[in-house]
């Protein structure tokens, strides 16, 4: 009887390793313990489930950005259908889009190419802030037009951060339009989507702003870019007593990646304003980055023995060279039978050698 030689084959599995989405991995994280994650997210399901609408979709922009999107989707797809208001219908189009559901891009771009202006700037901004133009003319028509000057700035942030040069350059050259009001549109599309090359017009532009609310529209926009003193400003301003600047500057500490407001963005979880809880609530999830969850599993080994005629060779299977029948070699695998945490028990192989595809096998 030919001895067979027995190799013993550990497998391990990698299923899956977090992922950085472009640089995301230069910036500086926090940590954060879990009883402040789970209060950012008691905060946030609580907007989310709220009577306020929009507070209600910047919740869901929270929840997503903290890695819950399909939570996101679950809830407000239901609700789409009987939506009737058309700033509302791009409200939940946006939020279900951003959480993954791309499909509602349709509902954005729809609205703002229908007759009906009341949605048109709802439509351009919402497609902007999911990093879409829709199907283009439309969005080309609301750039071209002068009559709505807020749509106009949607509509070239939409173009401009799709790469259109010309869109950006006119962009820059809007920030310094008269209106204090799209001064301060025109900053915080700029902030989203410009460099470290507009911190001189940025700050050229602010000398101008009439009071702490346009101001701060420049401040925050100067911290998303890189401005060491826009980003103070950021941190004061999380203190105001203006609840509209303090939330859109919990809003941005995320964006700006702001780790030294983490004790403020800490203590704004308890703000008696909704709207600020949950801007502060999202911002620290995105500063703490995804949550990772470990990986872990049971392998219980099993000893099996490969018919030598009819598998003599596979790519999963370490071989070496013994005593043979009929030329090829005979072996043992030492099979690993995985149990999953949450996949509820063993892979059953699928071969009848346990080899994997049958047709491997044969």
């Amino acid at each position: 009887m030919p001895a067979f030689v027995r190799v013993s084959l550990m497998i391990a599995a990698m299923l899956f390793l977090p992922l950085r989405a472009g640089t995301a991995g230069d910036f500086p994280r926090i940590a954060l313990d879990a009883t402040t994650r789970e209060r950012c997210l008691l905060v946030l399901r609580m907007g989310l489930h709220g009577e306020d609408f929009w507070p209600a979709m910047h919740a869901a922009e929270g929840l997503t950005l903290g890695g819950h999107g399909r939570e996101v989707i679950e809830f407000l797809t239901p609700k789409a259908p009987h939506e009737t208001d058309d700033q509302k219908r791009c409200g939940l189009a946006r939020e279900i889009a951003r959480a993954g559901d791309r499909s509602t891009i349709r509902v954005m771009q729809d609205i703002l190419a229908g007759e009906n202006s009341y949605g048109h700037t709802h439509a351009a901004e919402s497609l902007f802030k999911v990093f879409e133009i829709g199907d283009g003319p439309a969005m080309r028509r609301a750039f071209d037009q002068t009559g709505n000057m807020k749509l106009k700035l949607m509509a070239t942030g939409a173009l401009a951060r799709r790469g259109d040069t010309a869109a950006l350059q006119s962009l820059r050259e809007l920030l310094a339009t008269d209106s204090p009001v799209d001064r301060s549109i025109a900053a915080w599309v700029l902030g989203q989507i410009g460099d470290r090359s507009d911190i001189e017009r940025l700050t050229t532009q602010m000398a101008r702003c009439p009071d702490a609310s346009t101001r701060a529209s420049f401040e925050h926009a100067l911290a998303i870019i890189g401005d060491e003193a826009g980003l103070r400003a950021l941190e004061r301003n999380l203190s105001s007593s203006d609840e509209a600047i303090r939330t859109y500057a919990a809003t941005f500490a995320g964006d700006a990646h702001a780790v030294g407001t983490t004790a403020r963005l800490k203590a704004m979880l308890e703000d008696p304003f909704t709207d600020a809880r949950i801007r502060a609530a999202q911002s620290l999830l995105v500063l703490a980055g995804p949550h990772i969850v470990p990986f872990e599993t049971k392998a219980d080994v099993a000893f099996q023995e490969l018919n030598a005629k009819s598998c003599w060779f596979h790519p999963r299977v370490a071989m070496f060279p013994g005593h043979v029948t009929e030329g090829r070699p005979a072996i043992r695998r030492k099979m690993a039978l995985r149990h999953f945490r949450g996949g509820g028990g063993s892979r059953p192989p699928l071969c009848h050698h346990g080899l994997g595809r049958r047709a491997a096998c044969n």
